[in-house]
């Protein structure tokens, strides 16, 4: 165990340079695929777009994909895609990121918290079924972290209703929870392909489903309600479209879609990686009195977006900003994913208050985002340990 002295307190750090909690990797493979496009006829609404869609197709068992140009934007059209409207009621959990609820609020709609699961901090069930109402017209389940929300137990909540059950599968691409991908247990899926998500292309975002009606809306959707795009014309010979309902141009690019296919042929490594650093820190973090990893229900691959531990706060002299602090000294790059969207001030506006959602506040207090990408080797992983063990001895009660 590390006892020297903290270097928030003028001591060595762990680390000589910062290690961020997640980090893109851009191969050379990568670049080409990117060059490629460049030096083609179509930068946007061209081929490489098409590609990418059947590629994510394939990687997440449905029959279509709409790619559009980034996650919030695929939340966007999936909710509008869906019917959501205003004076609806669309139930998310309270911890996620606050894009899951605004794009509810985009079309008009009241975005409803639930609680979280105290182990996983994946919706709680038990809390949804006490939230639906008359009005409500969707589920969102919240892959937090990287692993499938229990969405056949909400799919069961929602029985004989017209609700949709959806899922913000930003953190899981990849992931299968008893064999099923979340694009077909869900009515709907989306995707990010932010540079710190498993994908990185950039920016970008896409919605999967088992439903090519739906995958068909949302692709008018993205091209401002149009019927078809310029590349779709072009090979017609014909200029006419027809903008047929209100939509947004959340097109994605073919410089985006081009590095995101690229990207897509090492997911599985990616993630295999991912879990390999995970089984480092849950051996390490195992006994431990003070560092709670997250569970990960059985029959589960998660695909580990982020690893997040929750402190036993009753152990330690301080709390977790001041071990947040000592670890960013330590050069450990540490994050906390997230504020309870309801606490934030546009929603505290809307009426919400705190202490309504026990096990996502709790949760927050205490939670703390570890390094992990793909990128990382076994001893960056260790020096992140050495860091926890360092300040835990120094705080410890």
């Amino acid at each position: 165990m590390t006892t020297s002295r903290l270097a928030i307190e003028g001591g060595t750090p762990v680390r000589k340079q910062l290690l961020p909690y997640g980090r893109q990797t851009i191969t050379e493979t990568d670049i080409q695929a990117v060059v490629e496009v460049l030096k083609s006829d179509f930068l946007t609404t061209g081929p490489a777009v098409n590609q990418f869609e059947d590629n994510l197709a394939t990687v997440t068992g449905t029959p279509q994909v709409a790619a559009v140009s980034s996650g919030t934007a695929a939340l966007h059209t999936m909710y509008a895609s869906c019917g959501i409207k205003s004076g609806d009621e669309v139930i998310v959990p309270a911890i996620t990121f606050a894009a899951t609820a605004n794009a509810v609020a985009y079309l008009g709609a009241k975005p409803i918290f639930a609680d979280v699961k105290p182990d996983t901090l994946l919706i709680d069930p038990k809390s949804v079924e006490n939230l639906i109402s008359a009005k409500t017209r969707a589920i969102v389940g919240v892959d937090f972290a990287g692993q499938i929300a229990d969405y056949p137990t909400l799919r069961d909540i929602a029985a004989d209703r017209p609700i949709h059950i959806l899922a913000d599968a930003a953190h899981s691409l990849g992931a299968t929870r008893d064999s099923e991908r979340v694009g077909q247990i869900s009515d709907a899926a989306i995707f990010s392909f932010h540079p710190v998500k498993h994908v990185a292309a950039g920016e970008g975002g896409a919605i999967a489903s088992t439903n090519p009606d739906l995958i068909e809306r949302c692709k008018t959707f993205r091209n401002h309600g149009i019927n078809a795009d310029h590349r779709t014309r072009a090979e017609k010979g014909t200029w006419f479209y027809e903008m047929r309902e209100l939509g947004f141009n959340y097109r994605l690019s073919d410089i985006h879609a081009a590095l995101g296919s690229s990207q897509l042929a090492t997911l599985d490594s990616n993630i295999r990686r991912r879990n390999e650093i995970a089984k480092i820190y849950d051996t390490a973090f195992a006994d431990s009195e003070v560092v709670t990893p997250l569970a990960t229900a059985p029959n589960s691959l998660n695909s580990y977006h982020i690893y997040v531990v929750q402190l036993e706060l009753d152990s330690l002299k301080v709390g977790r900003s001041e071990v947040f602090a000592a670890l960013r000294a330590e050069n450990i790059g540490v994050n906390v994913h997230y504020i309870p969207v309801p606490w934030h001030p546009y929603y505290q506006r809307q009426g919400f208050e705190p202490g309504n959602w026990p096990s996502a506040e709790n949760a927050y207090e205490r939670m703390i985002t570890l390094p992990i990408w793909p990128g990382m080797t076994d001893s960056d992983a260790n020096d992140v340990i050495a860091a926890i063990e360092k300040i835990v001895h120094a705080f410890r009660r």
